[in-house]
């Protein structure tokens, strides 16, 4: 990256931050939340990138919304974010921004570069495969646009279904629906290919009995599934769980080449049966969830 200034402003208006999906009729005590898998990438954003909007799409979480929207439909409500991580990654803190990425990042702000180093913050600097998704340095004030814009309205929509959640059953399993790249699976060099990895934060932020509930249902269908590995949970997983409220947390990542293509991001002929086999997963688990605190 140069010292190249890429001053630029989005245009929002005509821009549908999220869908949401059975908001109204929810049957059992599960949210679902899919931030990674959007693809409305804003003209500027595209315009301004160092990179094809096919070279952006590698960190997406291709067709999650679509996988679990059967669950969703049988009663649970699902939030899906429709802009790119790669523009804004709602799975981490607001201010795990990198500040060597803009030209006018404020002194002595609140900004955390800690978890930034590999370019991967609540404003990413590369994609998949370390490219650099920009040739010059971002405005700051755009950056906090996108907090205000994007970040923020999911955040707050979240937090209001997980509580309305509370509110009627007493509780909340908050799942966070994501994928993982098969080169991500394949590196662990064992004879069977991954399929699912349940992420808790090593039982931390989910009964034991419930993750394992789940873990079962899935290995139930013949997939290979692990616990927390090659990933434990993120940002959604640790910052919504909340015991002493009775509000608790999953992420679940699929393995993509289950059910795509990953170059060409396209589905296979899986994707139906794998689309089918998570959601029944999912709604074994809210009916046991229904007994689970009784």
């Amino acid at each position: 990256m140069d010292n190249k200034i890429l001053d630029f402003r989005i245009n929002y208006k005509k821009i549908k931050i999220f869908d949401e999906f059975n908001t109204n009729d929810v049957r059992f005590p599960i949210v679902l939340s899919s931030p990674h898998a959007g693809n409305v990438f804003p003209k500027e954003f595209l315009q301004n990138s160092a990179l094809t909007e096919h070279e952006l799409r590698a960190s997406e979480d291709c067709f999650v919304t679509e996988l679990v929207r059967p669950a969703s439909d049988a009663g649970m409500p699902l939030i899906s974010l429709n802009l790119p991580r790669t523009f804004v990654d709602v799975n981490r803190d607001k201010i795990e921004m990198d500040e060597t990425m803009f030209f006018n990042a404020p002194k002595n702000s609140e900004i955390n570069s800690r978890r930034c180093r590999v370019g991967l913050g609540v404003l990413h600097r590369v994609v998949y495969q370390n490219k650099n998704i920009y040739d010059g340095l971002l405005s700051f004030d755009e950056a906090k646009e996108r907090i205000k814009n994007v970040y923020d309205p999911y955040h707050k929509r979240l937090k209001q279904l997980v509580d309305r959640c509370v509110r009627k059953f007493g509780y909340c399993f908050l799942i966070d629906c994501h994928s993982m790249p098969s080169m991500i699976c394949n590196i662990m060099n064992e004879s069977k290919q991954l399929d699912f990895c349940i992420c808790n934060l090593f039982d931390e932020s989910c009964p034991q009995e419930v993750s394992q509930k789940l873990f079962q249902e899935l290995e139930n269908k013949s997939f290979r599934v692990e616990f927390n590995r090659p990933y434990s949970g993120a940002f959604i997983t640790f910052n919504y769980c909340q015991p002493r409220k009775n509000i608790y947390t999953l992420q679940i990542e699929v393995n993509r080449n289950i059910y795509m293509d990953e170059q060409s991001y396209q589905k296979n002929t899986n994707f139906q049966k794998v689309s089918s086999d998570i959601s029944q997963a999912i709604i074994h688990l809210g009916n046991f969830l229904l007994d689970f605190k009784k």
